[in-house]
């Protein structure tokens, strides 16, 4: 299974293999257990892990074509030290962002004092002046966020983008680790890992503590674009989970100034929404007019202090990757701290030296759009054309601000099942973190995306990329108690949280199909959100 392991594709850093074929600590009882299991046990349990993805309806949607979302048999694993880091790390870049927003929103304390360029922020596509003024009710607008990191050829751990407006992939987390510890039970029993099953807890725990002021029992949904949107299935996962409706735009009316869901009894209050839908599609009255996915006078509402959106609008401002940037600053100016995970080298092709550098070097850089997503609009220079490239200096040109260059970095590669045999593949990794006010959590572990293709480096599903389990071990070595595999509800969403198409137009109903696909081509995608 393991033979003719190639470690350290390229400069990459193998995460199962240090100097030859020694293995490292973390991956010490994982691998004698596969070798164990043999090829062709290994591989009938890679066939009913396939299909029974793919009928319990956890898939994407990749031009309209729903796919069964690929997981790879074989875990990531991360010990409790290495992990202990990036939870630090993530907390420090959450309370950062949290405060950046604040500010932004505000005061503008940070412009003025010249630590980002006032025209950084508002040169954003997803700075929104309509959200200036609103006050959080416990002051965070950051609820749910996935910082990406990669590690880099050191094995050191690097914060690659922030994403704090909808990120998306959790659902994957919770089914996958369902999945292989099913998949693989005696290997799973092997090991002390840290449970991802409580996520839904946590985060209901963190919406209700963000209800208005005086509410004592909040009314919290879930808001999806719909069935159509690409990620419907962890909405109604997340919406089963925390037990709280689902609900659409059209379920939902404001009246003077507050927000009510539409039942079989009437009309109720709604005090906290976890909304799914892009910031452009959420309130006609501020964004596109023509918009079927969200509800008119939801911004109303939450300036009035009547209702909380989770994440807060305006959020997208933070998840610029010009922005990015500037986060090692921001970590600094705000905390007084040093950033416990560094970002990429990156240069602002805004800045005349920067891009002057830059530009003689094209096809040794990675290009990327600051309002990218999905790995849509990433040139990799060495892999590129020379068409490509020309291409790409026309745009640079025309439009320096919407772009940054960083170096070809050789993410790190872990084993993976391919053909029988295991095979080096890169990846990342997506943090979750729930802020409920008073402390940042950290779901241990994250999604961890794969690029199925060999010496491919971008993860995302469009190109090919899939998932793998990641466990982070609670302990060191073998334990001697058989763990328990966690229980997760991954069946297929129930035929009542669907739209009522019987009630509405065929017209209607196009219109509102073709803005779920918008906003799901227009998200990061979770294949990258």
């Amino acid at each position: 299974m393991f033979e003719d392991y190639e470690t350290g594709m390229g400069s990459a850093y193998d995460e199962m293999y240090g100097v030859g074929t020694e293995l490292r600590t973390p991956y010490s009882q994982l691998q004698p257990s596969l070798q164990d299991m043999g090829t062709h046990e290994l591989q009938s349990r890679v066939e009913a892990l396939q299909s029974s993805y793919l009928d319990q309806g956890v898939t994407f949607d990749i031009g309209g074509e729903e796919r069964a979302f690929p997981l790879d048999v074989l875990p990531r694993v991360i010990e409790m030290d290495q992990w202990a880091k990036v939870e630090a790390g993530v907390q420090q870049r959450v309370h950062t962002l949290e405060k950046f927003l604040a500010d932004v929103y505000d005061a503008g304390r940070v412009l003025d004092d010249g630590i980002v360029p006032r025209r950084v922020v508002t040169t954003s596509s997803h700075f929104h002046r309509a959200a200036a003024g609103i006050e959080p009710p416990n002051g965070v607008r950051v609820h749910v966020s996935g910082i990406d990191l990669i590690r880099d050829a050191e094995g050191e751990f690097r914060v690659l983008e922030d994403n704090v407006r909808v990120p998306s992939g959790v659902s994957y987390v919770m089914t996958n680790r369902r999945a292989i510890a099913a998949a693989l039970p005696e290997t799973f029993a092997e090991h002390r890992i840290r449970p991802v099953a409580g996520y839904p807890q946590k985060l209901l725990t963190a919406l209700r503590a963000a209800a208005p002021a005086g509410v004592t029992e909040p009314n919290v949904v879930v808001l999806t674009p719909g069935v159509f949107n690409g990620a419907y299935f962890e909405h109604a996962l997340l919406a089963r989970t925390m037990g709280v409706e689902l609900v659409e735009g059209r379920d939902l009316e404001c009246r003077r100034g507050r927000v009510m869901m539409r039942t079989t009894q009437g009309l109720e209050p709604v005090h906290v929404i976890y909304r799914r839908v892009d910031d452009e599609f959420l309130d006609p009255v501020h964004f596109h007019s023509s918009s079927l996915l969200g509800c008119s006078g939801l911004l109303n509402a939450a300036r009035a202090g009547n209702v909380t959106i989770a994440n807060a609008v305006g959020n997208g401002v933070a998840d610029d990757k010009l922005i990015y940037t500037y986060l090692p600053d921001l970590v600094r100016y705000y905390l007084d701290e040093e950033p416990i995970l560094k970002n990429v080298d990156t240069w602002r092709l805004g800045d005349a030296d920067h891009r002057e550098e830059v530009m003689d070097r094209l096809d040794e850089l990675v290009l990327k759009p600051v309002d990218g997503s999905g790995g849509k609009g990433i040139v990799i220079g060495p892999q590129a054309t020379r068409a490509e490239i020309d291409e790409l200096r026309v745009k640079v040109l025309a439009d320096p601000r919407s772009w940054i260059a960083q170096p070809v970095i050789q993410l790190s590669t872990v084993p993976t099942y391919v053909n029988g045999m295991m095979r080096p593949r890169h990846v990342d990794l997506r943090p979750f973190a729930v802020n409920d006010g008073n402390r940042v959590w950290v779901l241990p572990g994250g999604l961890t995306r794969v690029a199925l293709g060999e010496g491919e480096l971008i993860v995302n599903s469009s190109r090919g990329g899939g998932s793998k389990d990641t466990w982070v071990l609670a302990g060191h070595g073998r334990h001697q108690f058989r763990a328990e595999p966690e229980r997760v509800e991954v069946s297929s969403a129930p035929q009542d949280v669907g739209p009522a198409l019987d009630s509405f137009s065929s017209q209607h109903d196009q219109q509102q199909q073709q803005q779920q696909q918008q906003q799901a081509r227009s998200q990061r995608e979770v294949p990258s959100c």
